[in-house]
């Protein structure tokens, strides 16, 4: 049985979020306690409790101490099934991090896998915007061999959730490596602004043209998308995704979300100032596409080699725990300004 202790290195959810996803995929069972140690409400939160709902359901996984608050949980895999699974989480808890659980399990079913997530966060704090993973995590994942789509069905914000997305994911035989050791030349910058019942106050446009402005005068050309949505008519809200990709391959990625008392103009600014650090740096991935990487080069056949900017805490905590599960070794060396995560 795998024992994890929750307390160890960031003490946060992601220790939760990638036990359970690898747990999984190797069938091994699981004893994770301490769980989000570090936490100012430590134990599980609905859209972890439904994150490990849904990755039982998945791995027809028998569990015990999956409960609100629980610190202590045990999970029990039984082979991974294909089909549709629905995953309710009742809050505006993210469904980024859901889908961040239970993709890496969706990578190894039986079959083709649909994972339909409702009454949630699709742009919340302190987790990556539904756009990112769509334009950024998924892209790259394509280039390692998984065939993957997320569709959002209704944006969700803080405070009322009520977000719905759909993941559809197709089972790869063999995750291939990543070579991304050369910043290269950058050759277009994309995004996404989305405002779900503010087009009145132009909210996106005005997102996407303070964004474009920051990276203009910055010598970067733009083409951002502009979304005004309907979806949702019980929760108001924005976010705006920016993407950049290289000749080389590299794709870095910056976003932001749209909150009470902080202006339209401040969202576009931060997500363009987000970018414009990893630009700078000139790393091959961002620094949240660095950790969610880990799982996958791990898991991957062959060497694999990225370059981020910052060694984070989550990036730190993913290499630990993957290397203590799946037996792999990674090695961190400083490049300059630069960290090149190599997985041999």
């Amino acid at each position: 049985m795998l024992e994890i202790d929750g307390s160890q290195k960031s003490g946060s959810g992601t220790i939760l979020r990638l036990s359970i996803a690898l747990a999984g995929i190797i069938g091994e069972p699981l004893h994770i306690y301490n769980i989000r140690h570090r936490r100012r409400q430590p134990g599980l939160r609905p859209q972890h409790l439904e994150s490990v709902n849904t990755a039982a359901k998945l791995c027809n996984a028998e569990t015990e101490g999956a409960k609100l608050g629980s610190r202590e949980l045990w999970f029990k895999p039984n082979g991974i099934r294909s089909g549709e699974v629905r995953a309710e989480i009742g809050t505006a808890g993210s469904i980024s991090m859901l889908l961040l659980t239970v993709l890496p399990i969706c990578a190894y079913a039986k079959g083709d896998v649909k994972v339909h997530v409702v009454n949630g966060g699709t742009d919340v704090r302190y987790a990556p915007t539904i756009n990112y993973l769509k334009h950024v995590l998924l892209p790259m994942l394509e280039r390692m061999g998984l065939k993957a789509s997320l569709t959002v069905e209704r944006f969700g914000y803080y405070p009322k959730g009520m977000g719905e997305a759909v993941l559809n994911v197709n089972p790869v035989a063999q995750f291939r490596s990543l070579s991304l050791e050369e910043f290269g030349e950058i050759e277009e910058i994309e995004g996404v602004s989305v405002c779900t019942f503010l087009e009145k106050q132009k909210v996106a446009e005005r997102q996407a043209e303070a964004a474009a402005s920051i990276l203009r005068n910055h010598g970067y050309g733009t083409k951002i998308q502009v979304i005004n949505d309907r979806s949702n008519p019980l929760q108001k809200g924005s976010s705006i995704a920016l993407w950049a990709k290289t000749s080389t391959d590299a794709l870095l990625g910056g976003d932001a979300i749209g909150e009470i008392r902080k202006s339209s103009e401040a969202v576009g600014r931060e997500a363009a100032e987000n970018l414009l650090k990893e630009l700078e740096a000139k790393a091959t991935v961002d620094i949240h596409l660095a950790d969610m990487l880990v799982p996958y080069v791990a898991l991957a056949k062959g060497n694999s080699t990225y370059l981020a900017h910052e060694m984070t805490d989550h990036l730190d905590t993913n290499i630990w725990l993957t290397e203590k599960i799946l037996d792999v070794k990674f090695q961190i060396n400083k490049v300059g300004n630069l960290y090149r995560i190599e997985k041999s």
